[in-house]
């Protein structure tokens, strides 16, 4: 891992630290955390992280690995030894905090919860809304890139087609992606998008594959712009929510267990989740009968999706 993205590391996680304290985190271990998160913004702590570039996620395992050097840092600094968990680096160091990225909602379905969901497996809550307006802005974005070097295509320079050429390519990968997404969602039918590379091999003052790179480059629009008309007429509109079965996926997500860190800590939540899922029993059972370590009443207290898609009050 680049050693600028280590040291940007030590900075959000001091910064977050900071936050933290002002909503409950302890202050001599806010403190202590800040401490160390500076060490990792200085480069200090360079040897302790050993990740490759070549990881799942959106940096998840330096996010943690992050979290274990400081946690463990902030220990030593409190006159703890390493591995003691003394801080904590998932309940003190990570506390509300991921390695993901949230989207702005969408009004049509902005009141329905359901599981997020990251290499295709169970994740925290999120709203629908929140899920398709991701995509409508990844889009949006996409068209304006195209937008912005169409009117340059009129000028004599050649960088023009090829940087429009790019931005198609970017736009088609931004469909494709979203298409299979919705086919992995609603296992229902998504378009395959073609996209079709701009290429250029003309020499000196005079291109002569100018004709060539304009019928590829208007080619490619018409097929994008086709391809993008189909995907909506057939796919995307007239989506309508399954509320009950969003539902039904969404209270039997094991990823719910994560609400009660703040409450038992995450090693006890682990314990929760393990269990249910070994014995196939419910999140809830699991917490108040097979491990005793909530009532009832404090599961449903803590256990609400709804105020698991956004920060709370």
């Amino acid at each position: 891992m680049p050693e600028p993205i280590i040291r940007a590391f030590g900075i959000l996680k001091k910064c977050a630290a900071k936050v933290n304290m002002e909503y409950g985190l302890d202050p001599s271990i806010g403190k202590a955390i800040m401490d160390a998160s500076q060490e990792v913004a200085e480069g200090k702590l360079n040897d302790h992280f050993p990740l490759v570039v070549w990881q799942t996620g959106s940096g998840t395992q330096s996010n943690m690995n992050a979290n274990e050097v400081i946690a463990n840092r902030a220990a030593e600094l409190l006159g703890h030894k390493r591995g003691e968990k003394f801080v904590h680096p998932n309940d003190h160091v990570n506390k509300s905090q991921s390695s993901n990225d949230t989207f702005p909602t969408s009004n049509e379905f902005k009141d329905i919860v359901k599981i997020g969901r990251t290499h295709t497996q169970d994740a925290t809550p999120l709203t629908l809304g929140q899920e398709l307006s991701g995509y409508v802005t990844q889009v949006k974005y996409g068209i304006d890139r195209v937008s912005g070097t169409l009117p340059r295509l009129y000028q004599a320079a050649h960088d023009a087609i090829v940087e429009a050429g790019g931005a198609l390519n970017t736009l088609a990968a931004s469909f494709m992606k979203i298409a299979n997404d919705i086919r992995f969602l609603g296992r229902s039918w998504a378009t395959m998008l073609p996209s079709q590379w701009v290429d250029q091999n003309g020499h000196f003052e005079l291109n002569v594959f100018k004709p060539l790179m304009a019928n590829a480059l208007l080619h490619s629009i018409r097929l994008l712009g086709d391809a993008a008309a189909s995907f909506e007429k057939n796919s995307v509109r007239g989506i309508q929510a399954n509320k009950e079965r969003i539902s039904k996926l969404l209270h039997e997500s094991l990823m719910l267990v994560t609400s009660l860190n703040p409450k038992i800590g995450y090693d006890n939540a682990a314990k929760v989740a393990k269990t249910a899922h070994k014995e196939g029993c419910s999140l809830k059972e699991a917490a108040t009968t097979k491990l005793g370590v909530l009532t009832q009443e404090e599961f449903e207290s803590l256990v609400v999706p709804e105020k698991m898609i956004g920060p709370s009050a």
